[in-house]
């Protein structure tokens, strides 16, 4: 299994850090017959030589290690996704933009070309005539201008609506979490309803990534109060701090003791 903080500190360096609370900085320094060792604070490896940085454990770097580097990753490579999802609704509603006062024109071409496809068409079994092609060309018959200029519009918001889910995902943000759940669940009875119509297998692989992305996200980041919300999710991420943790140990170690 991919050590997925060990890997991250391979390519951005350790993270090291002597606090200046002498019993918390006992817990993460070792000696070594190279000197001593501190622990890197992301991946746990203990690294000879002096910390990168010293101050008060309250100050101390709280990089995303163990699960929440996971989870950073998986929102990374959703964010990668409505990208270029992003890109190719910007690049429709642009070149339809530009082609719109040709939209008709080109319909109508292509529907009076229908007919005299039809036999070479016939040769490789497909009715084009019958088809879906021709009656999308017959639902168009009517397309104006100012149609086409309002898709344009409609291609433009949802190219910047994606990008807006692919910036917040890539940044972590919670925002870009919570409009990339909803955005996404708003398309999801389309997808269904375009199944019913026509099943095809890229149709039912797109359904079956967003569904899983839209309980992913609501699971993971405790999205609408689930499992604790927001509350939760920082609580979390305090404790998966070593700093954090190691001071927790001293505390029960102390109490410990006590009794």
């Amino acid at each position: 299994m991919i050590d997925w903080s060990a890997l991250s500190c391979s390519l951005r360096g350790h993270i090291t850090y002597r606090p200046i609370e002498q019993d918390l900085a006992a817990r993460l320094s070792a000696p070594t017959a190279a000197g001593e060792a501190w622990r890197c604070l992301r991946c746990g490896a203990y690294l000879a030589g002096d910390p990168r940085g010293e101050g008060p454990a309250d100050e101390a770097p709280t990089p995303v290690r163990g699960r929440a580097l996971r989870e950073l990753i998986i929102l990374r490579l959703l964010a990668l996704l409505r990208g270029v999802e992003g890109t190719a609704w910007l690049i429709g509603g642009i070149v339809l933009l530009l082609w719109r006062s040709r939209v008709p024109g080109v319909i109508e071409a292509f529907r009076e070309a229908i007919p005299d496809l039809a036999p070479a068409m016939a040769n490789i079994g497909w009715d084009i005539q019958r088809s879906w092609l021709a009656r999308l060309a017959d639902r168009l018959a009517e397309v104006t201008p100012d149609s086409v200029f309002w898709v344009c519009l409609f291609l433009l918001a949802m190219g910047t609506v994606k990008w807006a889910e692919a910036v917040g995902l890539w940044l972590a943000k919670r925002w870009g979490e919570y409009l990339a759940a909803v955005a996404t669940s708003a398309f999801i009875p389309l997808e269904i309803y375009e199944l019913i119509e026509h099943l095809t297998a890229f149709k039912v692989v797109l359904l079956l990534i967003n569904v899983a992305a839209v309980a992913w996200l609501v699971w993971a980041k405790r999205l609408f109060g689930v499992r604790g919300g927001v509350a939760a999710l920082q609580a979390e991420s305090e404790e998966a701090s070593l700093v954090a943790v190691e001071r927790a140990a001293m505390s029960g170690a102390t109490a410990g003791r006590a009794h």
